[in-house]
């Protein structure tokens, strides 16, 4: 009887972990450069503790992993000067506060008081020589490669100075961890090497991945998974309580 229960609870605990994760989905369906995730299960034997001769006759359901899909979302033209987005494969790397890189897909960027460029949050974009620090009373280009340029808006307007290069990379997907704040990073913390073949372009971002009819027929479906689950439990506690009244009745 309890080897029902053991199932039925921890797979009914584990559905509500995935729901938590595709209503994360759908709550940022229009998120730029967002990257939709999933939880994936698996099932585990609850093996009996040292010197014991029971059978391991019961089974957890565990949360194996998270994926994520890296699939990349659409381009949306914006023709904003601080919008970018980058084409295929690849990654736009910031400074964090800590000295270490992330990673993200979001390139709507600004400027800061400072004129330093950096995300809607508030961190700086890495450079080829550190953030990236814009003057003011110009006007800024982003080529494809990364490169920020600027021209006077008086004087010489012909003179075009280059102010540095943002860092793209293209890391091994699978040595990428998203961290809480939604950024990516090397599992081992290492920073990552600039990738000359990543292009970006201006003017336009990044939509999020996220198929909102694929998500929602999920959530469908593990809604019916837990009901299931806890219909096992329902009848794990009638045929308990039917057991104890032959008993008690003998």
């Amino acid at each position: 009887m309890d080897r029902m229960i053991y199932t039925a609870m921890s797979g009914a605990s584990q559905t509500l972990e995935r729901q938590a994760a595709v209503a994360h989905n759908l709550a940022n369906a229009s998120s730029t450069g967002y990257r939709a995730e999933e939880h994936r299960l698996r099932a585990v034997e609850v093996v009996p503790g040292a010197g014991s001769k029971a059978l391991p006759t019961r089974a957890f359901v565990v949360d194996a992993s998270t994926h994520t899909d890296f699939t990349p979302g659409p381009l949306q033209m914006t023709a904003r000067t601080f919008d970018v987005a980058v084409q295929g494969q690849g990654w736009i790397a910031l400074a964090m506060p800590d000295g270490s890189e992330a990673y993200t897909r979001n390139g709507s960027l600004q400027l800061d008081i400072n004129g330093v460029l950096q995300t809607r949050n508030g961190i700086p974009v890495q450079g080829d020589g550190g953030p990236i620090s814009v003057p003011p009373d110009v006007k800024i280009t982003i080529a494809n490669d990364g490169t920020v340029s600027v021209i006077p808006e008086s004087g010489a307007q012909n003179t075009v100075n280059a102010l540095g290069r943002i860092k793209l990379v293209n890391p091994p997907e699978a040595d990428l961890v998203r961290g809480g704040d939604g950024l990516f990073r090397m599992g081992n913390g290492a920073a990552v090497l600039v990738d000359p073949k990543v292009t970006i372009a201006s003017g336009y971002v990044e939509g999020s991945n996220v198929n909102p009819v694929e998500q929602m027929v999920s959530m469908i479906s593990l809604a019916r998974q837990f009901d299931m689950q806890m219909k096992a439990l329902t009848s794990a506690d009638a045929n308990d309580r039917a057991a104890t009244s032959i008993i008690t009745n003998l």
